[in-house]
């Protein structure tokens, strides 16, 4: 495992994709930085990280044979590992928020950014970026957000927990494909945000509705029924999870 160091960059992910394009990279080699700058979620959101009080990192993962039909089993695996890790420190009502954040009660902990290389039918690479908040205790008024210290009442050191989650993650990623895919996803549900719990939801036009978490689609759709008791996916820019 090769791991670089960055006092700050923009972006761990992009600064990870920039290398690739010049150097040979190891599979599972890690860009870590302090001070992220310009850190970004899903669907182009900010992930707003305090310097040197956090982990923000990107791994690099490389792929034999790794069919794009699959690529939702790689949020899974990605997301159930680091449950696990923190599932261990003892952090209280941990979930994950479809598709991959986790989460402590209704406050979000760490989120997951997934870039993808394709060729054909598979993906070739993945670079796969994680915010954790760890040692940050103010957010400039966000809302539903923490970290390891507001939880857990104690001050982390980053550096042992970054070997702690990247052991963990190799690990896992390297058995992905001997576990069965149905186990999984089972895994995957038994742990997601407000499964089969009534709960509001906005569409993509704004409209509100009521409906209840059922579980993912094998491409990992949100499968969500409605009041008439009917079962619809929904993909990521297609709804949003109002509590």
């Amino acid at each position: 495992m090769e791991l670089i160091k960055l006092s700050a960059t923009d972006s761990t992910n992009a600064y990870l994709k920039d290398l690739m394009l010049s150097n040979s990279l190891k599979d599972f080699t890690t860009v870590v930085t302090d001070n992220q700058l310009s850190g970004r979620g899903q669907m182009g959101t900010v992930w707003d990280s305090e310097g040197g009080k956090n982990l923000t990192f990107s791994v690099l993962k490389k792929f034999n044979n790794f069919l794009i039909l699959d690529q939702f089993l790689l949020s899974i695996c990605i997301s159930l590992s680091i449950y696990s890790t923190l599932s261990k420190l003892h952090v209280p009502n941990l979930s994950v928020k479809w598709p991959n954040d986790i989460l402590s009660g209704n406050s979000k902990i760490c989120g997951i950014l997934l870039e993808n290389s394709l060729s054909g039918n598979k993906i070739q690479t993945s670079v796969i970026g994680i915010g954790l908040n760890v040692n940050q205790i103010v957010f400039n008024n966000l809302l539903n957000v923490s970290s390891l210290k507001l939880l857990l009442g104690k001050t982390f050191n980053l550096d042992e927990l970054l070997k702690i989650l990247l052991t963990n993650l190799q690990v896992d990623l390297n058995n992905m494909t001997n576990v069965a895919k149905e186990k999984l996803f089972s895994d995957y549900e038994k742990v997601l945000f407000r499964k089969d719990k009534p709960s509001t939801f906005e569409d993509s036009n704004g409209n509100l509705f009521m409906g209840f978490i059922k579980g993912v689609s094998k491409q990992g759709k949100l499968l969500v029924m409605l009041e008439d008791k009917f079962i619809k996916e929904f993909g990521l820019k297609e709804i949003k999870l109002l509590y």
